[in-house]
């Protein structure tokens, strides 16, 4: 099984940076070495993190909410990337 794509949606860990070890979920493929993250927590819709490729880990996790370009409220993307890492955790 291959690993999956950095996307739009996808739940991602970070390997390098100030927030390396953190959850994100990627908003927006700025080019084919960027993305625009958020958290909701650090990192919210109005405000995201501009983040090479390279430096994430993506996960299986995926949001359908933000990969179909709908933006959610910041508590929403706190609670659904809490509830991802709880199931990470029991695996």
């Amino acid at each position: 099984m291959s690993a999956p794509a950095v996307e739009r949606g996808r739940l991602a860990r970070s390997k390098a940076g100030r927030d390396k070890g953190r959850l994100c979920v990627v908003v927006e493929v700025v080019d084919e070495d960027f993305v625009l993250t958020c958290d909701g927590r650090l990192r919210t819709f109005d405000r995201p993190k501009k983040k090479r490729k390279k430096h994430l880990q993506p996960l299986i996790a995926r949001n359908g909410d933000i990969a179909a370009g709908r933006t959610i409220e910041d508590h929403t993307l706190r609670s659904w990337i809490r509830e991802e890492e709880e199931k990470l955790v029991q695996v």
